[in-house]
């Protein structure tokens, strides 16, 4: 990833949509159902997990104070987790909200858990799950939005999914 895609130090590719998948052979099948909306092919980059843990575990390690100001930084510990649990990504340009709508609705299909628009001031999740949560506003204080599990979220009532039981 470009360093002009990194606020703070942290990976923040603003005007394109995250997208992870459980599976190589899903983030295949996700990119090839993106070509139906005929973007360019340096539009859709495809990361491995192994690439992504190595980004991620760059970018928290080099990460400026700033960062954990605002979502960039929880995201990328809830991208971490997913990296090293196997998830393979395509970050994908989007030139407008459109265009990210059918870039989700591609991919959906194809097991994509997550698809992230990032903007300039928001990250907004474009899948939504049965039982997912509302998404909330983060900070260090709160911890993670809790639809992505990474073990760092703590033990409050308000951050476990309903079916999950205190410890």
């Amino acid at each position: 990833m470009d360093r002009e895609e990194r606020s703070f130090g942290v990976f923040k590719p603003e005007g394109h949509v995250v997208i992870s998948f459980p599976s190589a052979a899903q983030a295949d099948a996700g990119r090839e159902a993106l070509r139906t909306l005929t973007l360019a092919d340096a539009d859709v980059r495809r990361f491995s997990d192994r690439e992504m843990l190595a980004r991620l575990d760059d970018d928290l390690a080099h990460a400026g104070l700033l960062a954990s100001v605002g979502q960039e930084m929880n995201l990328a510990k809830a991208q971490r987790e997913l990296a090293a649990r196997g998830y393979h990504w395509l970050v994908v340009k989007a030139g407008d909200d459109e265009l990210a709508g059918r870039i989700a609705d591609a991919v959906r299909p194809h097991g994509a858990e997550r698809a992230q628009l990032y903007g300039r001031f928001l990250i907004e999740e474009l899948i939504d799950h049965p039982g997912d949560l509302p998404q909330v506003a983060e900070s260090p204080d709160r911890g993670l939005d809790a639809q992505t599990r990474t073990g760092e979220e703590g033990e409050r009532a308000d951050l476990r999914p309903p079916d999950e039981p205190a410890r």
